[in-house]
């Protein structure tokens, strides 16, 4: 029997050596190195959608925070009186006996008013032409007004019992900066109805009666006596018991409670109110900075794309030693896909801190807490991340597609 000699066995393939991370995040960051000014523009859309969202956010935060705080201080237990109209359509008149009766609801704790001295400018000299008012308004005050008001005194000192009686006046906040007032010196006054009145006291801008602020406040008998002022209030400010329910309940009754026989005529409103309002129109419009953000963002992942693409088409030869090498088309697939979201992060990053950086210094200048949601930062670096894989998976599929014979071709 003839022996017949086995076959050779044929020689065994060597199974694809395993990518591990480490190797991964070598080989994707070779094309950002080897292509540092490309790589850093098609980053740079990236960082600034990125750093767009999270300033917008941040500053909305910081802004809400500081808003919230300045609540919480003032307290929301401040309401006001004001002026309604009559039937006819023209400027109603409070009672001079409104403040009294206000003040004998139960729930309130303070009334203080103020009462605008018609036909009456105020200027830094008589020099200065009648017809250049500054939008400033002269009004009569009660000696209470500023803790009522929710704010206090910058520089000298408010009216007394004695000063209120004299042609002495206390300036708002803007009063003083569009006259030109810097501080409290002896003898600084300013002309109002062909008289000069003398400045005691500069008051702190005040959140909830900005009216204040482009003020000049006088005592109500001092304005009775050298401004010929009628006496009405014009703005009733009423201080209640600190709980929503007493302020409520003396909300619904102060119409009828300032003038019984005309309560329609009366206006009465909530500060605080009106500044979460302001805050609700503020976050309407970070939602359109928040889509320019996006569409930013957009950009960049365009951007990334095009850079990829690019770099396949000029890499073929890389590709097809790799592949030759024993490199499988997971591992090119996964080595372009990596690099695309290496190059995207680190966009993200970049716009985190430049966002963070432009939020802090911002509201350091405003005096504002710096307040950054982990919502805006988390948020973007997510999005840089989405955005990487997605600008990456077509170059990565068609890198993994080049057959080894094809790829060294261009050799």
């Amino acid at each position: 029997m003839t022996g017949t000699s086995p076959r050779p066995s044929a020689p065994a393939v060597p199974s694809a050596a395993r990518l591990r991370p480490s190797d991964l995040a070598g080989l994707a960051s070779i094309g950002l190195r080897t292509r540092k000014l490309r790589a850093g523009l098609s980053a740079l859309g990236i960082a600034i959608g990125v750093a767009a969202i999270v300033a917008v956010l941040g500053l909305a935060a910081s802004a809400q925070q500081g808003l919230l705080a300045e609540i919480a201080r003032l307290g929301t237990n401040l309401l006001t009186v004001t002026n309604g109209q009559t039937f006819s359509g023209t400027t109603a008149e409070l009672p001079v006996t409104a403040p009294g009766m206000i003040d004998r609801l139960p729930g309130v704790t303070d009334v203080q008013d103020t009462g605008t001295v018609s036909g009456v400018n105020a200027y830094k000299s008589p020099l200065i032409p009648t017809i250049e008012t500054n939008a400033l308004s002269v009004e009569a005050t009660t000696l209470g007004l500023p803790a009522v008001a929710g704010t206090n005194l910058a520089q000298g000192r408010f009216l007394n019992a004695a000063t209120a009686r004299q042609p002495v006046a206390v300036l708002g906040a803007a009063t003083a900066r569009r006259l030109g007032i810097d501080r409290i010196r002896p003898g600084i006054r300013i002309w109002a109805d062909s008289q000069w009145f003398y400045v005691t006291g500069i008051l702190n801008k005040d959140t909830y009666a900005p009216e204040i602020d482009s003020a000049v406040l006088v005592g109500f008998p001092a304005a009775e006596k050298y401004l010929h002022f009628d006496g009405h209030p014009s703005q009733i400010y009423v201080r209640t018991v600190d709980t929503q329910a007493a302020t409520t309940r003396v909300h619904s009754l102060l119409g009828a409670q300032a003038n019984p026989q005309n309560p329609s005529q009366v206006d009465v409103s909530q500060p605080s109110d009106a500044l979460t309002a302001q805050a609700d129109a503020q976050g309407a419009l970070d939602t359109l900075f928040l889509g320019l953000g996006v569409v930013a963002l957009l950009v960049g992942a365009i951007g990334v794309a095009n850079i990829m693409i690019i770099s396949v088409l000029e890499r073929r030869s890389e590709i097809g030693l790799r592949r030759a090498l024993g490199a499988t088309k997971g591992q090119i697939r996964s080595q372009f896909l990596a690099e695309a979201i290496l190059l995207s992060l680190a966009g993200g990053v970049i716009g985190v801190i430049a966002g963070a950086s432009a939020t802090a210094i911002y509201a350091r200048v405003h005096g504002e807490t710096v307040v950054i949601p982990p919502q805006a930062w988390a948020g973007g670096l997510a999005a840089t991340l989405l955005i990487g894989a997605l600008a990456g998976l077509l170059p990565a599929i068609r890198a993994a597609r080049l057959s080894p014979t094809q790829a060294l071709w261009s050799i």
